[in-house]
């Protein structure tokens, strides 16, 4: 078990390319001998790693330390569509291996698929079971504050699950349950884009949009494990209605199951947004219109999280051709049109991809977020 010290080296070691020993000491305000006794351990431990950087011919190098990639292996399930994708990855967060199977509701035959899924997935890396550190889910709906039940999920059409306690029960791992955007955004954190980034806000953008926020290094989930449900921030009061039972929610006007309604509305040949954007580009109006409408309301979205939290970066998350283009475009000029101009271009923003094993991924890290970042209780 790693001590609070320990902890935070690792912390340390994820945000960087590898640090000597002497400025894991300076940002720890620990001695030389003091960070040698613990790092010393580690090494022992299999976590860690020395390398020795090429010279650049001004004095000897210092030895760098490195988090070992095959030190701890997390698992990871997504179960966000009609198949479950499960993963394997080692401490660097590189995928080892992965597989899929139909997504079945009920919380007991689905626990038993994931647990019977894990020899399988170790087998082909040659790994044994003690090397597995944890098991992360993430799925769309609430978790609770200690990441433990699902309180409510009407995709599975789940209430009040204690999924984490069955899976335990039927795997031996500690496992951590997330909500879909929470848990992508600790993936950035960990293995991503954000990982030097202490306050930032990832905005995922697909069918529906969610957000998590970081601050101050840690994931902030809220009282009650809600924080981050952008997609129902009313965006435009008395709109269109909502699943949620509201009326103009950012869902109901930027996700991309509301450009595809708008598109059907308005009789476009258009299935998907990059068609869509082709025919923006042929100066289609009612193209054209949508996607303002869409830019515009994400971005008024954004441009309120800024001017809030005053992020240090912002992440969007997007399918594969789902975010260029005039949306792109709006989105970005809508952000600078709503901050205070004193704040304008102030916030980097970062664009990444949304594959099939992304979310599985972002499952996994959650697991080694609990093992890598948090400090013990």
């Amino acid at each position: 078990m790693l001590n609070a010290h320990q902890q935070q080296i690792l912390r340390l070691l994820i945000a960087s390319h590898g640090l000597s020993r002497t400025a894991i000491a300076e940002n720890m305000k620990l001695s030389k001998a003091a960070i040698s006794t613990l790092v010393k351990e580690m090494l022992n431990a299999g976590l860690l790693e020395e390398s020795i950087p090429e010279s650049n011919g001004q004095g000897r190098p210092s030895v760098l330390l490195k988090m070992r990639a095959d030190s701890a292996y997390f698992l990871g399930a997504s179960l966000l569509s009609e198949q479950v994708v499960m993963v394997l990855i080692d401490m660097h967060g590189l995928v080892l291996a992965s597989t899929q199977m139909p997504l079945n509701p009920d919380p007991q035959q689905l626990s038993a698929a994931l647990a019977a899924a894990i020899p399988g997935l170790i087998k082909q890396q040659g790994i044994s079971a003690d090397q597995l550190i944890g098991l992360g889910v993430t799925l769309s709906g609430f978790v609770d504050e200690n990441q433990a039940v699902c309180v409510q999920s009407a995709l599975l059409g789940w209430k009040d699950v204690p999924l984490a306690e069955m899976l335990k029960q039927q795997t031996g791992l500690d496992v951590s349950l997330e909500n879909d955007a929470k848990a992508l955004a600790v993936s950035e954190k960990i293995f991503g884009v954000a990982k030097k980034a202490r306050n930032f806000t990832l905005i995922s953008h697909g069918d529906g949009i969610g957000s998590a926020h970081f601050f101050q290094g840690q994931l902030h989930r809220g009282a009650h494990g809600g924080a981050g449900e952008i997609a129902h921030c009313t965006i435009e009061p008395g709109g269109r209605p909502c699943r949620c039972g509201k009326r103009g929610c950012l869902d109901t006007l930027a996700s991309l199951t509301a450009i595809r309604e708008s598109a059907r509305e308005k009789s476009l040949d258009a299935h998907t947004l990059a068609a869509l954007e082709t025919q923006a580009v042929k100066g289609n109006s009612a193209a054209i219109s949508i996607l303002h409408q869409a830019g515009h309301a994400l971005g008024l979205a954004i441009a309120n999280i800024i001017q809030m939290n005053d992020p240090e970066l912002i992440v969007i998350a997007h399918q594969p051709q789902a975010f260029d283009g005039l949306l792109k475009t709006v989105v970005m000029q809508s952000i600078d049109t709503h901050v205070l101009p004193s704040m304008m271009g102030k916030t980097p923003i970062s664009t990444i991809e949304i594959h099939t094993e992304s979310w599985a991924r972002a499952a996994a890290s959650v697991a080694a977020y609990r093992f890598i970042i948090q400090l013990p209780d």
